[in-house]
C-alpha cells in the first residue's frame, strides 16, 4: 500500500468518481481505475460500490479513508520538514469572513512577498464549519473564534491565540442605551447560520437573562447584516474591528458588550499537521506590524458611538 495509491484512492472519494479524480490527478482513468483495483486486490476486500453512475465507499473504504488522509497528512509534514527554512507547496487556509476582511490582507501580502513559493488557498465559513474543515484534512488550518465551550476542540487540535475581538451590539441610529438585554428594543436578531461562535456568545447573553429573540434572520455577509440595522430590521452582533473598515453612512449605534467582553482568535490545525509554510503563517500572524504592535493580544481600536459606515 503506497502513497500514490492513496492518494488516487482520496481523490476518487473527494471528487465523487474516477472521471473527476484522474482530471484532477492528471492521469487518465484506466490508470485510476487501475491503481483502486490493485490497492482492492492488496487490502483483500472492495473499497467502492457502484450506485448507479456513482461511486460509493464501502464499510471498509469508510474505514480506510481516515488512515489515508493521516498517512497523506504525514508524508506532507515529512516532506516540508527537510525544507523547514523554504517552506514552499500549497496552504489551504480556513478563515472567518471578519478576520478576512480586517486582518488578513496587509498579512498575506507580507507572507506572500517573504514566501513566493507557497500556493496560498484562502476559504471562509463559520467558525463550526472550520472546524469541521480542519478536522476533515480540507484545509490545513483554519482562523476561528473561540468557541463558547473551548473544550469541545478536545485534543484533536492544535491552537495558538493570535487575534482578540472586542464584541459589539449593532442598532438602528437612535436606539437607547444597551445595559443589558432587556433595554434591547428590537425583538429580531440579525447574524450567520448556526455555528457562528459570535452568534453563540449573544444567543448565551440572551438566555442568561431570560430573554430569547422572537426571530433571528440568517444572513452570509456583514454587509447584508449591517445593511439590515440600518434599515431597522433588527440588532446585529458584530467585531469592533470590523465596523473600522465603514466609510458609507448607514446609521449604526454601536453599543459595548461587557458581559461578554473580548473574544480570542485562534489560528487552529489538525494534531501532527503541521508545515514550515504553516509554522512561517503562523509567526507572520504573530509578529510585530510596522508600528511594532504585535497581533497576538491586540484588540481592535474604539470606533465613535455612532458609525456612518457599510461593511465590506
Amino acid at each position: 500500500m503506497d502513497l500514490a495509491a492513496l492518494t488516487i484512492f482520496r481523490a476518487v472519494v473527494r471528487e465523487n468518481g474516477v472521471t473527476r479524480a484522474a482530471a484532477k490527478l492528471n492521469r487518465v482513468q484506466s490508470n485510476v481505475t487501475t491503481r483502486i483495483k490493485q490497492l482492492e486486490e492488496q487490502l483483500g476486500t472492495d473499497l467502492f460500490i457502484r450506485d448507479g453512475r456513482r461511486l460509493v465507499l464501502t464499510p471498509a473504504g469508510e474505514t480506510l479513508l481516515p488512515y489515508a488522509e493521516r498517512l497523506l497528512a504525514l508524508a506532507d509534514e515529512a516532506r516540508h520538514a527537510v525544507r523547514e527554512d523554504r517552506p514552499s507547496g500549497r496552504l489551504r487556509l480556513g478563515t472567518m469572513e471578519s478576520v478576512a476582511a480586517t486582518r488578513l490582507p496587509s498579512l498575506l501580502a507580507r507572507y506572500h512577498q517573504q514566501w513566493p513559493a507557497v500556493a496560498l488557498e484562502l476559504e471562509t465559513g463559520t467558525t463550526g464549519k472550520l472546524i469541521e474543515r480542519v478536522r476533515e484534512f480540507e484545509v490545513d488550518a483554519a482562523l476561528l473564534a473561540t468557541p463558547l465551550d473551548p473544550a469541545s476542540l478536545g485534543d484533536l487540535f492544535e491552537t495558538v491565540p493570535v487575534f482578540r475581538e472586542e464584541l459589539v451590539m449593532l442598532t438602528p441610529r437612535g436606539h437607547r442605551p444597551i445595559r443589558e438585554v432587556r433595554d434591547v428594543a428590537l425583538t429580531t436578531l440579525i447574524a450567520f447560520e448556526q455555528g457562528c461562535a459570535y452568534r453563540a456568545y449573544i444567543e448565551k447573553w440572551y438566555l442568561e437573562h431570560g430573554v430569547r429573540p422572537a426571530r433571528v434572520l440568517e444572513l452570509g455577509s456583514y454587509h447584508a447584516i449591517v445593511a439590515c440595522v440600518a434599515a431597522g430590521a433588527g440588532v446585529a452582533v458584530a467585531p469592533r474591528s470590523v465596523l473600522n473598515l465603514q466609510t458609507d453612512a448607514n446609521n449604526i449605534t454601536v453599543h459595548e458588550l461587557p458581559d461578554i467582553g473580548v473574544i480570542e482568535t485562534l489560528l487552529v490545525w489538525r494534531r501532527g499537521h503541521f508545515s514550515s509554510a504553516l509554522n512561517a503563517l503562523k509567526k507572520t500572524l504573530m509578529a510585530p506590524d510596522d508600528a511594532g504592535n504585535s497581533s497576538n493580544g491586540e484588540v481592535a481600536a474604539g470606533v465613535d458611538a455612532t458609525v456612518n459606515a457599510n461593511v465590506a
